[in-house]
């Protein structure tokens, strides 16, 4: 690898640590292609993605980022799973190292805040964005559904006694 493609790779790992709102180093060491390519799909699929690189290049795409924390995480043999959702990495990463002991997890970072591994597992078990939306729309469709039958009821009331003073009259 040559210095030019060395400074494009470090400039595209500058942008997936700053751009992520989650970053999660895990081990590989022992990972077929097609464990790697099932983690990866996972991957996609949650809206994130996977990346082998150069520890050293990444350490030195952390340098002043607010990820710069998990510089010490990378030694070895290390892979970077990252989403812009800041729950979706950490939760497709701890699912698959349960299925696969191969995979194993060293900690990340989260909005600036390094993580070690029990941190990356309370995060993985946090509602993703999609399933907070949800809540925040059933939450907000509630009262409205309340409002709604409320405003129904006394004509329903108005309804039924009517029908009960016609039942007596006939």
């Amino acid at each position: 690898m040559d210095r030019a493609q060395k400074e494009k790779v470090i400039e595209e790992l500058g942008q997936i640590f700053e751009s992520s709102g989650v970053v999660v180093v895990a081990h590989y060491a022992g990972l077929t292609v097609a464990e790697m390519q099932d983690l990866r799909a996972r991957m996609r699929s949650a809206g994130g993605a996977v990346r082998v690189a150069k520890n050293r290049l990444a350490k030195i795409a952390l340098e002043g980022t607010p990820n710069q924390p998990i510089s010490d995480l990378l030694n070895g043999m290390t892979v970077l799973a990252y989403s812009e959702d800041p729950v979706a990495a950490a939760k497709v990463v701890v699912d698959y190292a349960k299925d696969n002991e191969k995979l194993q997890i060293l900690g990340g970072a989260m909005g600036g805040e390094g993580l070690d591994v029990t941190g990356v597992e309370r995060v993985s078990k946090m509602p993703s964005r999609e399933e907070l939306l949800a809540q925040i729309a059933s939450c907000i469709g509630a009262p409205a559904s309340n409002i709604a039958g409320a405003i129904g009821a006394p004509a329903s009331n108005i309804a039924g006694i009517l029908s009960t003073i016609e039942e007596k009259a006939a």
